[in-house]
C-alpha cells in the first residue's frame, strides 16, 4: 500500500499532478491479415468503402434506409443515449471551472424586552447581497479530470455504439430489400411454372379425350399444377412477410415498390475490397471503437481513484455588501467578506479508498478483455465473410449452368413425350428439377448480395466524415 502511494505521489509530481496510468491501445490478439491476399502483395493503400448512398445504388432503397434513419424506434433511442451521455460529460466537466453566484438576503427580528440586553423590546433588522463562491474543489491531484475524461470517453463510446446502430440499420433494411427482391422473384418463377403447367395440363387433357395419353398422365400433370399452385403460394406468404418486416425497420408503412430481379444492376451493391486485408482495418468499425473508449474511461477512473487517497482541498468564500438597513446597503463601510477554505484529509475509511482502487482496476483489465474479444469477433465476421464471398460466387456461377441443363433437359423431355418414346413422369421430373434449379439460382444470388451486405457491415461501413476526431490520445471534445 505505502509502495503505491508513493509511486502515485511520484507520478502526480512528475506528470502534472494526474494519477491516471498511461494509456496504451492493447495489441490486436488475431492475425496481422484477415483473408488471403490473391496477389500476395502488400495492402498499404486500401480502397475506402463509400457511404451508403454510393454502396446501395437503388433509389427505392435509399427512400426506404432514409424513412429508416428518421423513424426507428432503436436508432432513436441510440441517438437519445448519445444526448444522454453529452449531457454526464457536461455535467462532470463543469466541475472543473468555479461556481459563482448572486445572492441577497433580508431579516427582520422582534426581540422581546427580556432578551434584548437593553430592558426594552425592539427590532432587529439585516440584509445583505453576495457575491458568492460556492465549494470549489481545487484539483490539485487530478480527481476531477479524471471523472471528466471518463465522461467524455462514456460519451465518444455512446457515439460510437450510435454509430453501430445505424450502421445495423442500414445493413438490416438492405438485406430485408434484397430478401423481399428475392422471394418476389421466385414467386413470379412459381406464377410462371404454375401458367406453363395450367397450358400443359390442358394439352394432356386434350390428348387423354383423343386416347393418346392416358389417365396416369393426366393425375400426374394434375399432381404438378397443385404442387406449382402450393409453391405459388408459399411465396406470396414469404413476400408479404418481408413487407411487414420492411414496415418495422422503416418504422412506419412501407412504400409500394417495384419488384426487380436481383441481377438488375440498380439492385446489385458493389465492392471493391481486396481479397486480403491488414487485421489494422477492424479498428475502424464502431463496435472497436466502442469498446476502446469504454477502456479509457476504464482507465481514467483509475485516476479519480487513486486520488481518493490525498487531501481535497475545497474555497468557499463570498463579497457583497450588509446593513441594518435597506436605504443603507450600497453605502460607505457596509462591505462585507467571508473566506472558508477547508481541506479534507483521509486518515481512516474502514479499506474504502482500497477497495474502490481496486475495483476501478479490475474494471479496465474487464475492458481490456472486452476489447479483445470484440476484435476476435470483428476478425472473425470478416474472414468469414471474405472467404464465403469466392465460394459464393463459384456456387452462382455452378448454379447458373445447373438452369441451363435442366432448361435443355426439360426440352428434350417435351419432345421425346411428344414422339411418343417417353411417358409424361419424365417431362415432370424435368420441370420440376428446372423450377427448383431457377429458385435455387435466386437462393444464391441473394446471399451473394447479403454477403455484400456483410462484408460492408463487418468492415465498418463507409462515410467517416460525422466520426469523433481522434490524435493520439487527444479526442476532439464535442462543441456546445
Amino acid at each position: 500500500m505505502k509502495q503505491r502511494t508513493l509511486a502515485a505521489v511520484a507520478v502526480s509530481l512528475l506528470g502534472g499532478c494526474s494519477l491516471v496510468p498511461n494509456y496504451q491501445t492493447p495489441e490486436l490478439p488475431v492475425a496481422e491479415q484477415v483473408g488471403t491476399a490473391v496477389d500476395g502483395g502488400d495492402h498499404a493503400t486500401l480502397p475506402t468503402l463509400p457511404g451508403w448512398r454510393t454502396m446501395f445504388p437503388d433509389s427505392q432503397l435509399q427512400e426506404l434506409i432514409d424513412s429508416a434513419l428518421s423513424n426507428n424506434r432503436d436508432l432513436r433511442m441510440a441517438m437519445l443515449n448519445v444526448a444522454e451521455a453529452r449531457a454526464q460529460y457536461g455535467i462532470e466537466g463543469a466541475a472543473l471551472y468555479p461556481e459563482l453566484a448572486v445572492g441577497a438576503d433580508g431579516s427582520r427580528q422582534r426581540l422581546p424586552a427580556d432578551l434584548s440586553g437593553s430592558g426594552d423590546s425592539r427590532v432587529a433588522s439585516q440584509y445583505g447581497v453576495q457575491l458568492g463562491l460556492m465549494s470549489y474543489e481545487l484539483d490539485l491531484f487530478g480527481r476531477v479530470r479524471s471523472l471528466e475524461s471518463a465522461a467524455l470517453q462514456q460519451y465518444l463510446a455512446t457515439e460510437e455504439a450510435r454509430r453501430s446502430a445505424q450502421l445495423t440499420l442500414v445493413s438490416e433494411v438492405t438485406a430485408a430489400y434484397l430478401t423481399l427482391m428475392a422471394d418476389a422473384e421466385k414467386l413470379r418463377i412459381s406464377e410462371q411454372a404454375e401458367a406453363d403447367q395450367q397450358r400443359a395440363i390442358n394439352l394432356i387433357r386434350r390428348r387423354y379425350e383423343s386416347g393418346l395419353s392416358t389417365e396416369l398422365d393426366l393425375r400426374q400433370a394434375e399432381i404438378a399444377l397443385e404442387t406449382a399452385r402450393a409453391s405459388r403460394a408459399q411465396y406470396a406468404r414469404l413476400v408479404s412477410k418481408d413487407r411487414n418486416a420492411l414496415a418495422v425497420l422503416v418504422g412506419g408503412d412501407t412504400p409500394v415498390l417495384a419488384m426487380r430481379e436481383l441481377t438488375d444492376p440498380a439492385v446489385t451493391p458493389l465492392t471493391g475490397v481486396p481479397a486480403g486485408l491488414p487485421a489494422t482495418v477492424l479498428t475502424a468499425r464502431p463496435d472497436i471503437r466502442q469498446a476502446e473508449h469504454r477502456l479509457r474511461s476504464a482507465n481514467a477512473n483509475i485516476g479519480a481513484a487513486r486520488a481518493a487517497f490525498f487531501p481535497r482541498i475545497a474555497l468557499t468564500g463570498s463579497v457583497g455588501t450588509a446593513s441594518g438597513e435597506l436605504s443603507g446597503l450600497f453605502d460607505a463601510g457596509s462591505g462585507a467578506w467571508s473566506f472558508a477554505p477547508s481541506l479534507s484529509l483521509p486518515i481512516f475509511t474502514g479499506g474504502r479508498n482500497q477497495a474502490n482502487l481496486d475495483l476501478a482496476e479490475i474494471r479496465r483489465d474487464q475492458r481490456v478483455v472486452d476489447y479483445e474479444q470484440t476484435v476476435q469477433q470483428a476478425f472473425r465476421e470478416v474472414a468469414d465473410t471474405l472467404s464465403a464471398r469466392q465460394f459464393l460466387a463459384q456456387q452462382e456461377q455452378a448454379q447458373s449452368a445447373l438452369v441451363a441443363a435442366t432448361a435443355r433437359s426439360l426440352t428434350l423431355a417435351e419432345a421425346r413425350f411428344e414422339e411418343g418414346v417417353d411417358d409424361y413422369l419424365a417431362v415432370l421430373d424435368a420441370r420440376r428439377a428446372l423450377l427448383d434449379a431457377r429458385q435455387q439460382l435466386v437462393s444464391v444470388t441473394l446471399q451473394k448480395l447479403t454477403n455484400r451486405v456483410q462484408l460492408y457491415r463487418s468492415l465498418g461501413g463507409g462515410g467517416q466524415a460525422d466520426r469523433p476526431t481522434l490524435v493520439g490520445d487527444a479526442v476532439e471534445a464535442p462543441s456546445g
